[in-house]
């Protein structure tokens, strides 16, 4: 079993809240402690994420399961599940496989299909960088920005660099190797013999391209009774680019 690393926010109803591929539980914080008024939120790192132990194994059975075990361990069996890209696909896993532990599922730009990789250009960027020779931060945006053109898409995976107390070099939270070695695991479709029959929303932004109205005949195959409700100004990173308009329609959907 693996500890993950996690925050919590707030009193009542529990909501568990998974980030997606390079992200940490931060990139959550501002939206969680907001809806940490109302709600008793947790912020999860997944594994070789973040602050969450390392570990060989990665792909969404095994996502989920650390998922159960996690809310086992906090005595908690039923909560709402919010998941973004990567998560949404391990809340989705989630929710099939242990259908009696989520009150509510919410998916945030992902769909339940395989995808065709798109992420090369960043882990070379990220394999790129020199992590012994670097002095500071500011070093490591500069050889990410020789790779990588969005300065917010390097801010964002520039959360991942830490400081080794041991070493005192720089180096990667996440586990960086066995990401890139189960990308395909990452990019598969979920799959199940069963349904997850509760309350589900899927919400898509509309400048992003991971999820289209074409996909809702799949989805609702696995969740007969899933929703979409599209933010039409947002890209992939809803919950950041739209926070008022996402929050919004979350909280509508999971206070019914």
């Amino acid at each position: 079993m693996l500890k993950l690393n996690y925050k919590q926010f707030g009193q009542g109803q529990p909501v568990i809240i998974l980030h997606g591929l390079f992200g940490t539980l931060d990139n959550w914080q501002t939206f969680a402690k907001k809806l940490a008024e109302e709600y008793m939120v947790f912020i999860v790192d997944q594994r070789n994420h973040g602050r969450s132990p390392h570990d060989d194994a990665f792909d969404y059975q095994i996502l989920a399961e650390d998922l159960r075990e996690f809310m086992e361990a906090q005595w908690m069996y039923e909560a709402i599940i919010i998941g973004h890209s990567m998560g949404g696909k391990t809340a989705m896993q989630f929710a099939l496989n242990y259908p009696d532990m989520v009150e509510k599922l919410v998916v945030v730009d992902i769909g339940p299909q395989q995808y065709v990789g798109g992420h090369q250009n960043i882990f070379d960027a990220l394999f790129a960088v020199d992590l012994p020779a670097l002095k500071n931060r500011k070093a490591a945006g500069t050889q990410l920005a020789t790779r990588i053109d969005s300065q917010a898409v390097r801010q964002f995976l520039l959360k991942n660099l830490t400081i080794n107390k041991e070493s005192g070099q720089y180096e990667w939270k996440m586990n960086l190797p066995i990401i890139y070695k189960n990308y395909q695991h990452i990019l598969a479709a979920i799959t199940s013999d069963d349904t997850y029959e509760g309350d589900t929303l899927f919400i898509k932004g509309g400048k992003s391209d991971y999820l289209s109205l074409s996909d809702m005949s799949n989805i609702q195959t696995l969740f007969p009774n899933a929703t979409l409700n599209t933010i039409p100004e947002a890209g992939h990173w809803i919950h950041a680019e739209t926070p008022k308009e996402f929050g919004a329609i979350v909280r509508e959907f999971i206070g019914d």
